[in-house]
């Protein structure tokens, strides 16, 4: 973050945005539209179009749309009316896309959010670094990888929450 003045230099969440964002970088939009691809492609390798749009609740044409941008930008496969399959390079962003999602769905479990789980990963996933993401994953992991851990902090979170 650039500084003036030993001051810190604030943006908005959209400058921060900016700032930080490659010239290649999938919008979020983009990425949900790719995430959810991985996620339908998990059983039967490709997705469809209809499957895809009820999937995000969203109309065909929107969802063709934003498929025909992410072939062009060789992360899927797809043609008019046919099958939608990942690249190698969607394959690869839509896997790091599902575990980001899973990881931070997982973490605002264990802190004890449980109304709008979906929506606030949502809100989330799209606005944190990789540093963080990595860090959240690491935690997960440690809270889930010892039960007594687990229930000693969830203990402890509902012996704090008024």
């Amino acid at each position: 973050m650039k500084q003036k003045n030993d001051q810190k230099q604030f943006y908005t969440v959209r400058g921060y945005a900016l700032l930080h964002r490659e010239n290649d970088a999938l919008t979020p939009s983009m990425e949900d539209y790719l995430e959810m691809v991985a996620r339908l492609s998990k059983d039967k390798g490709y997705a469809r179009i209809g499957d895809l749009s009820r999937a995000l609740n969203v109309q065909p044409p929107s969802a063709s749309k934003m498929v025909q941008k992410l072939a062009e930008l060789n992360y899927l496969n797809y043609e008019k009316y046919g099958i939608i399959e990942l690249t190698t390079k969607g394959n690869e962003l839509g896997d790091y896309l599902l575990q980001r999602h899973e990881s931070i769905e997982q973490f605002l479990k264990i802190i004890g959010v449980t109304e709008g789980v979906l929506e606030e990963t949502e809100k989330i996933e799209h606005n944190i670094s990789e540093m963080t993401m990595l860090r959240i994953r690491i935690l997960v992991d440690f809270m889930l990888d010892d039960e007594k851990r687990l229930k000693k902090f969830l203990a402890y979170l509902e012996d704090n929450l008024v």
